[in-house]
């Protein structure tokens, strides 16, 4: 049976640098292989020796799209050694601030990087030559994102105004209420976003996945709660380890994610839709249903949706934290110079992070591990691509190029965020 090779040396339209390769024989698949060659960044070992409030400040570092994300696990992860809780008005702030990321990070995706597959063109340049007031609508929602990322977080790229135990400096009222004007606009075009990508045309592709996300009792899942599963997981993020395991494979410098006797698990915005449906606000309820978009959806291609259907939550939710706003009493809590082993797991925009750190009677972190989403969905995405190998193999080459392409795309991997790992064997031979 003749076999045929789908070769990416350099992924579009993601974050970081990927290759992908496809081995077709007839309808199956032999060999997939989502390359991630991005050098490690050993960003685990950078923070042994650092100092615990240093953590949110040097993880942010790691991704310029979901910054926030990084800092609120650190944060919470730190916190929780000490058994620290912050204050409502301090926390209601980290969930705006999520809010603002989840915003900007969504729209540069969605708009940007995914909608060209789906319209048929190369780039979001092109596009724009033909869906001008798309694009432009995209970028201003993009915008207030940004704008929240700046009040809370004193700059777009990489804040500098979260600590552990709170905030260097809290808001004042009247400067969050400035933000209420755009975030209500937000709102009305997170809709017709809603609308516009609902009429896109969806390759017919189902696949079963265990869905992994975080839970809480009251709210849509951001910067708290367990972390469940459509297979019955419901565990505390200090349980993560007994569930979840890493490994390395050979053609990757990111780690691969497994649940421990079950496999491949997926994370990210399908994901916390199909288990936290409940929990969206009536508005974004009301504006996924309107559309016919409700769970169970297992087509990883309607993602873009789901991410839809999260803007408008967190439109909805940033307007509706600034007009309940009251400052704080204070802007952060101390944060105690003691040992201490912690955990801490948010919902960045592409799915569960988890910090684990340990610290020693003088403050400093002995041992530091970090969870990215992308890898902990890399064997999906492989997994997605093979029960994708019999459309692949009835397309042209060029197609099933494309189409493969933006299979990965599905996901919004976040190449370099997952990047932070090598196995590194010395031999020395004797002369």
């Amino acid at each position: 049976m003749a076999t045929r090779t789908i070769k990416v040396d350099y992924l579009a339209r993601v974050e970081g640098e990927g290759a992908l390769f496809i081995r077709l024989r007839g309808e199956t698949a032999e060999e997939v292989q989502l390359r991630i060659f991005e050098p490690p960044r050993f960003f685990e070992a950078l923070l042994r020796g650092r100092a615990q409030l240093e953590a949110p400040d040097i993880t942010s570092r790691i991704c310029g799209i979901c910054p926030v994300a990084y800092q609120m696990s650190a944060c919470h992860a730190i916190e929780a050694a000490h058994g620290l809780r912050v204050e409502p008005a301090v926390r209601a702030l980290r969930r705006l601030l999520y809010c603002g990321e989840w915003i900007e990070s969504h729209l540069l995706h969605m708009v940007m990087l995914h909608t060209p597959d789906f319209l048929g063109f190369p780039d979001a340049l092109t596009m724009a030559k033909s869906h001008p007031d798309e694009v432009k609508r995209g970028l201003r929602m993009k915008k207030a994102g940004n704008a929240i990322m700046t009040l809370l977080g004193g700059r777009e790229i990489h804040p500098i105004n979260i600590k552990v135990g709170g905030f260097y400096r809290a808001p004042s009222r009247s400067e969050l209420l400035a933000l209420l004007p755009e975030l209500e606009w937000g709102l009305d075009a997170a809709e017709a976003l809603l609308r516009w990508t609902a009429g896109f045309s969806y390759p017919d592709f189902r696949r079963e996945y265990e869905f992994v996300a975080l839970r809480h009792p009251d709210e849509y899942p951001m910067n708290e709660g367990r972390i469940v599963s459509s297979a019955g997981l419901d565990i505390a993020a200090h349980e993560y380890d007994a569930h979840f395991t890493e490994e390395h494979v050979q053609h990757s410098s990111a780690l691969q994610s497994q649940r421990n006797g079950r496999g491949a698990y997926l994370c990210g915005p399908l994901s916390r839709f199909n288990l936290n449906f409940d929990r969206l606000s009536p508005r974004a309820r009301a504006a996924a249903e309107d559309v016919g978009f409700v769970p169970p959806c297992t087509n990883p291609f309607k993602s873009i949706l789901a991410r839809a259907v999260e803007t408008i939550q967190a439109f909805d939710e940033a307007a509706r934290l600034v007009r309940s706003y009251d400052p704080p009493t204070v802007a952060s809590e101390d944060v105690p110079c003691a040992p201490g082993l912690g955990h801490g797991c948010t919902e960045a925009p592409r799915g569960i992070l988890y910090h684990r750190y340990s610290i020693g009677d003088d403050g400093l972190i002995t041992d530091a591990k970090i969870v990215p989403p992308t890898s902990q969905n890399q064997r999906c995405i492989e997994d997605d691509l093979r029960a994708m190998a019999p459309v692949l193999a009835g397309l042209s080459h060029k197609a099933a190029t494309a189409r493969a392409e933006q299979a990965i795309r599905n996901h919004d991997p976040c190449i370099s965020c997952a990047a932070h790992f090598l196995t590194l064997r010395i031999e020395q031979v004797e002369a």
